[in-house]
């Protein structure tokens, strides 16, 4: 298994440097993440988007707070409970989102370059179940040791 988390944590790198000189200059590797996420579903609470896109609060809250300040979203407080901010992208944001797909698609073609359909196929399974497993893990608690 540390020989998987070590290619996944490569490729992963690798990633944020294709997308940081990719991306529009006002936006980081880290960003592109974002974008995707609240798009994909507007309006769901920061809490909501931390646990998607498996990230703590602060630092969800941290690089919110830098998509806000250059147009990108907007926090408004939920009505049904005012201490609750909700995300919406803007124009902005809506606007580069195709863009922020096709870096996306062009990555994953390049990667998986010379790999068949089929393999594709069982690696996306096999990667999958693994997500799905560490994301129970971790929202289970179980095997963590709280400090």
């Amino acid at each position: 298994m540390p020989k998987i988390m070590k290619s996944l944590n490569s490729i992963s790198r690798c990633q944020s440097i294709y997308r940081a000189e990719q991306l529009p200059c006002d936006l980081c590797a880290c960003h592109h993440t974002f974008v995707l996420a609240i798009c994909r579903n507007p309006g769901r609470s920061q809490e909501e988007l931390s646990r998607d896109i498996c990230l703590n609060k602060s630092t969800v809250a941290r690089t919110l707070t830098q998509l806000e300040e250059r147009g990108y979203v907007l926090r408004i407080p939920n009505p049904n409970d005012k201490r609750q901010l909700l995300i919406y992208p803007t124009n902005k944001m809506q606007s580069i989102l195709p863009e922020i797909r096709s870096i996306t698609s062009k990555w994953n073609d390049l990667i998986s370059d010379g790999i068949s359909p089929e393999e594709m196929a069982v690696f996306e399974s096999v990667l999958h179940r693994m997500e799905q497993s560490a994301r129970m893990l971790v929202q289970s608690g179980e095997g963590i040791n709280k400090k």
